[in-house]
């Protein structure tokens, strides 16, 4: 019988119905606008579709520098929520700033700060997870949080959309209608998020002993070496700093890549937005599986479809064949994104969650970083954006090999 979700447990996924809000206009209406802004400019579209992806790059790159360190920082007694509420501050911030900034390069800068915060806050709201339920519960409650975050933020996109699309004809330019869209999604993050502000407790921690940045830096370190114990921990992490950084890849570039070989943007936005519609039985489904059959086993299988979806997405030229290529991503990316999550909490050291998805981070999670500086350089290089989205199937097949060295390496899970 199926338990019903806590209180805790229903404000936890709450934060995902938040911030997958700036998720979403950030893999629609963002890269449209910003395209905006570069051909005032005069920006060519492989130009543009490679400094979306740098930006993306920088992205993964600061926050893998500042994850595990923070991460493990938070791990120490009362810290988590206190870093989580700066990272969020931060974000959202940032996504509200956005509307107001005019000039292509400025606007890439501060779109950078927000992701930065964004991306952040998501290493402490997962490591969340094991202070918010049970391990035998994680895997329904994780993809609970995807699925309700896929399908909640369809409430202010829809908004933002019609502001985008219509603004014109109640005499807002389309910076107007972008500023008051970014303000919208900002305010929602932050306000869906108030439940979880107001009932999360840290219940799995490492006691407060003075000089706490130090003495993280010396429990990171001592983790990292200890990783070569636990070699299934490792090599998990490196299978996942592949397939999901293919994954995310897709997520950030997808509207830029439409964009790009000059499909209407109208079809692209709503062709994403199916994408979330489709995405929310989906992995509510997969959380039903999840039940039947091994963890391990549905991520291999979403990896596999991952593959093939690049290879379908190499040929893409007709608006119709988006629109095929969104609902595939919509039946696979909860699943994968909500069974890696569980799958690698359930397999580290409670007390240390902050400092493992710290980890976990540099690996991809939330951003992604050869995927984005593959399809940027190889369609700079060539002049062809659907070579430089086909590169992603090696990050896949890469992914996969890793990850099926990980489950031989501990079974069990």
């Amino acid at each position: 019988m199926k338990m019903k979700l806590t209180k805790l447990e229903k404000a936890w996924i709450l934060y995902d119905v938040g911030n997958s809000a700036f998720v979403l206009l950030v893999a629609t209406i963002v890269p449209i606008y910003f395209n905006y802004l570069a051909e005032l400019k005069n920006i060519s579209s492989s130009d543009y579709l490679a400094y979306w992806g740098y930006a993306a790059s920088i992205t993964t790159l600061i926050v893998a520098f500042i994850g595990p360190i923070f991460g493990t920082v938070a791990d120490t007694k009362n810290m988590k929520k206190k870093i989580f509420v700066i990272t969020l501050l931060v974000g959202t911030i940032g996504c509200a700033a956005l509307g107001f900034m005019t000039h292509w390069l400025v606007f890439l800068g501060v779109f950078v700060i927000a992701k930065v915060g964004f991306t952040s806050s998501i290493v402490f709201y997962d490591a969340m997870l094991t202070d918010v339920t049970t391990e035998e519960r994680m895997d329904d409650v994780s993809s609970n949080g995807y699925a309700w975050g896929y399908i909640g933020s369809c409430i202010p996109f829809v908004v933002c959309l019609i502001l985008v699309l219509g603004g014109g004809k109640i005499g807002l330019s389309m910076q107007a209608s972008m500023m008051i869209a970014f303000v919208i999604t900002a305010v929602w993050w932050f306000a869906v998020t108030l439940p979880l502000l107001k009932q999360y407790k840290q219940t799995h921690f490492v006691e407060n002993q003075g000089q706490i940045i130090k003495k993280s830096f010396g429990r990171l370190a001592k983790s990292l070496k200890d990783m070569r114990k636990e070699k299934h921990i490792f090599m998990f992490l490196l299978a996942f700093f592949f397939y999901i950084d293919g994954v995310y890849t897709i997520i950030d570039m997808a509207t830029a890549y439409g964009t790009s070989l000059g499909l209407d943007t109208t079809g692209l936005l709503l062709a994403l937005l199916v994408t979330q519609i489709v995405a929310f039985p989906s992995c509510l489904i997969f959380a039903l599986l999840a039940k039947k059959y091994s963890g391990t086993r549905l991520i291999s299988i979403c990896i596999v479809a991952y593959f093939c979806i690049v290879l379908y997405a190499m040929q893409l030229d007709k608006q119709i064949e988006f629109w095929v290529l969104a609902v595939c991503v919509g039946l696979f990316q909860g699943g994968i994104q909500a069974l890696s999550r569980s799958h690698f909490a359930k397999i580290i050291p409670a007390e240390k969650s902050g400092e493992y998805f710290g980890l976990l981070d540099i690996c991809g999670k939330g951003a992604s970083f050869i995927g984005t500086t593959l399809v940027s350089v190889v369609s700079q290089a060539t002049g062809n954006v659907n070579l430089g989205v086909g590169a992603i199937a090696i990050i896949f097949i890469i992914g996969f090999v890793l990850f099926r060295k990980a489950v031989a390496m501990n079974p069990v899970t």
